[in-house]
Parts: structure tokens; C-alpha cells; sequence
């Protein structure tokens, strides 16, 4: 059996044998080790420390401390909430690092669907516990509060950087969102107005069919789309003025990933578990809270809960719009609006139905005609394709005139989360 040779500087020299054939560990093994406990080091310094949000990761575990020492559920909602708020901007964080590694149009898809994974975790926490309300509203909250507030301040923050010119994006994306949307509300609508009506066959088990049947077609349309997105069709959504020369910007501002696909990967499930984790003590202190802070819970489940779980699509949205990515900017808040109301929803619906809960799009009447006026806003605004500071506090104003409304609401149904039982 010949020794085996390494060259080394033009010459071959025999390796070191070991006594099994093989070639004896070198010092390279020992590097490769250290070398991936510091990689891992890096990567915590990056996720943990460099965000200064993340100051305020010590409240999660505060609140659970709380949760068992104390019964102030308002300090326990309210801890929970700054605790939960950091992750969700991490978990954002940790997505478009990924998105980097599987290209745009899937990292588009990513951003979305991580974007809204606190919002699906505190709704089938709820769900669990029967507070079907909660879960109604608090995704109704998220739609409005991603095409009015997050959106109105992506285009106030990039209207003032760019005050000098309109921002421009595709209209194309405006318009297949905006027709999404409105498909959304058609499906929230009707099991409202036959229950209204008092016009069903049989009463409150038509409600519940019919959400259960719209739904799933619902489900199927998003689907639709995604395919639609994803196969070849990506042309259709390139901004406006893509069809000129590609300037040294554009390729000076793609990005480099600062950690690596599969600490990405392992980020995002830690991330989740905890967000998932802190999302169970939160559910369960909204009823508490509202007492105690005196607000109704139809205010806490609208305005407060979507605040928490739209801190990443806020914070990316603004960025984007002030360095005139506005394409990017909708796809975020847009998209996200657009994914809450033809996936997340209707999922909830499935994912209730196999509980053997009776969660239903009823969302009642008050709350499905904000979100119809929402979307017609929304739709009008976008429908030139352009993007200004005016309409971005046009936006944020409505927003505002959304969270009194929701202040001075009594829901009928607030004292009986299990009402369709």
C-alpha cells in the first residue's frame, strides 16, 4: 500500500500515518471548530445587538415573572407586548437575511408570510382559548393598520425625503392587490349581511357554511396568485422605469448577507418559539388588561395587538420607501394586508373548524364596513401609481379617525368571546 503524498511548495512529501490507514487529524479540524463557534458568536452579536429595539427583549421574560407573582393582568398584557415587539422586528430581520439566499421573488413571499407569523400564533392562541373576537379583530386590526398606518408613514417618510418629485411605483401590483383585497371583503360581507338580514335557512349554522365554504375558495384564490406570482409572471411586477438602463445605484444597494442561510433558518424557528411562547400569556391577560387599564377590548384587539406583531413591516417599509424602492414598500404593506385577508383568515376559519370552534367571517357589521372603506381608501390613493408626503398623512389621519372610532365602539359581543358556540 503506497504512503500518501502531499505537495507542498512544488515537492511531494509522505503524510503522517495513522494506525487505521486514515491521515492523522491536523490542526485544519481545530480551526474548522473554532471557526464556527465564532461564526455562531457573530451571529448573536448581529441578531441580539445590533438592534436597539431589542433593548426591550427583557420584558418578555418580565412578564411571565408577573404572570406568576402578581394577577395585574395590565402589566402582564403590557409587558408581554414590549417583550413580543423586538422579536417581531428580529423575525423580520432574520427573513429578508434569507431572502437574500433564495432570491426575490420567493424572499418576497418569505417576508410576507414570517411578517405575519406573530399575527397567526397570538390568533390560534386565541382561537384555543374560544376568544373568537379577539381573533377577528386583532387580524382586522393588522389589515388596517398595515394600509393606513404603515403605509401612510412609508409614504409621509419617503415624500419628505424625496419632496422635490412624486415616487413612483407599478400599478400593476397596486391593482392585482387591491382586487385581492376587495375579493376579501366580498367574503367578510355576505355572511354579515345574512346575518343582518336575518335572511339565512337556518340560523347561525348558514353564517358558519358559508364562511367555511368561502373560505376555502378564498384559500384557493390566494394560491392562485402565488402561482400566478411565481411562474414567469414577474415581469408584470418590475417598477416603473425598469426598462432603462440600470443605473450604479441600484447595483451598489444589493444587499449582502450579514449571517448565513442556515443561521437564518435556525433564527426564525427560535424566534417563533418564543414569540409563540410570550403569545400565550398575552392572550390570556386581554381580558384582564381591558379592565384594568379601563379601555375596551375591541381597542386592545384593533389598534394595540397589530402594533406588536406590524413592528418589522413598519420599520422595513419606511426604509424602503425613503431609499424610493416604493415597489418593495407595497409589497410589504400591501402584500402583508393582502396575505392577512385571503390566507390568514380564512386559514384561521380551517384551522377553527378542525378545533371545533365556530369561527366565522362575521365580523360584524361595524368592523366589515371600516375595512371596506379602508380598502376603497386605500384603492383610490394608489390607483395613479404615484406616492407623495400628502398622501401619506391623508393616510395616517384616517388611521387616527379608525382608532377613535374603535375607542368610543362598545362590540355587542365583547363580554362573550364564545358566542357562536
Amino acid at each position: 500500500m503506497e504512503t500518501p503524498q502531499i505537495e507542498m511548495g512544488g515537492f511531494k512529501v509522505n503524510s503522517p500515518q495513522v494506525p487505521n490507514g486514515g491521515l492523522r487529524p491536523t490542526v485544519s479540524s481545530s480551526w474548522n471548530s473554532r471557526g464556527t463557534v465564532e461564526r455562531a458568536l457573530k451571529s448573536i452579536r448581529i441578531v441580539v445587538f445590533t438592534s436597539k429595539l431589542n433593548l426591550l427583549m427583557p420584558f418578555g421574560p418580565a412578564s411571565i415573572i408577573l404572570h406568576f407573582t402578581t394577577r395585574r393582568h395590565g402589566l402582564v398584557f403590557l409587558f408581554s407586548m414590549l417583550g413580543i415587539t423586538p422579536l417581531a422586528e428580529r423575525l423580520g430581520y432574520a427573513t429578508e437575511q434569507l431572502a437574500i439566499y433564495t432570491g426575490p421573488t420567493v424572499g418576497g413571499l418569505l417576508n410576507a408570510t414570517f411578517g405575519n407569523a406573530t399575527e397567526m400564533i397570538i390568533a390560534i392562541y386565541a382561537l384555543k382559548n374560544g376568544m373568537i373576537r379577539v381573533v377577528q379583530q386583532s387580524l382586522l386590526g393588522s389589515i388596517l393598520s398595515n394600509m393606513l398606518l404603515v403605509l401612510g408613514c412609508a409614504f409621509f417618510a419617503g415624500g419628505i425625503v424625496h419632496r422635490n418629485k412624486d415616487q413612483v411605483f407599478s400599478k400593476a401590483t397596486a391593482v392585482v392587490n387591491s382586487g385581492l383585497l376587495l375579493m376579501a371583503v366580498m367574503g367578510l360581507m355576505f355572511p354579515a349581511v345574512l346575518h343582518f338580514t336575518h335572511s339565512e335557512v337556518r340560523q347561525g349554522a348558514s353564517e358558519v357554511a358559508l364562511s367555511r365554504f368561502s373560505s376555502c375558495i378564498m384559500l384557493v384564490a390566494y394560491a392562485s396568485y402565488l402561482y400566478f406570482q411565481i411562474s414567469g409572471r414577474s415581469n408584470i411586477y418590475s417598477p416603473i422605469g425598469n426598462e432603462e438602463a440600470p443605473n450604479e445605484d441600484t447595483v451598489e444597494e444589493d444587499e449582502e448577507a450579514e449571517i448565513g442561510m442556515w443561521e437564518a433558518v435556525t433564527w426564525l424557528a427560535v424566534l417563533t418559539l418564543w414569540v409563540s411562547f410570550l403569545s400565550e400569556y398575552l392572550v390570556n391577560a386581554i381580558e384582564g388588561a381591558s379592565d384594568s387599564l379601563n379601555l375596551p377590548v375591541a381597542f386592545i384587539s384593533v389598534i394595540l395587538l397589530p402594533i406588536v406583531g406590524n413592528a418589522a413591516e413598519h420599520a422595513s417599509a419606511i426604509m424602503f420607501a425613503m431609499k424610493d424602492k416604493l415597489d418593495i414598500t407595497l409589497g410589504v404593506a400591501i402584500g402583508s394586508s393582502t396575505q392577512i385577508s385571503m390566507f390568514v383568515i380564512p386559514f384561521c376559519v380551517v384551522i377553527g373548524w378542525m378545533m371545533g370552534q365556530k369561527m366565522d367571517l362575521n365580523f360584524q357589521l361595524f368592523e366589515t364596513a371600516t375595512l371596506f372603506i379602508t380598502v376603497l381608501v386605500v384603492a383610490f390613493m394608489l390607483q395613479d401609481g404615484t406616492a407623495n408626503y400628502l398622501k401619506g398623512l391623508m393616510l395616517i389621519l384616517c388611521y387616527l379617525i379608525v382608532a377613535a372610532s374603535f375607542f368610543v365602539h362598545v362590540d355587542p359581543q365583547s363580554s362573550e368571546y364564545d358566542f357562536h358556540s
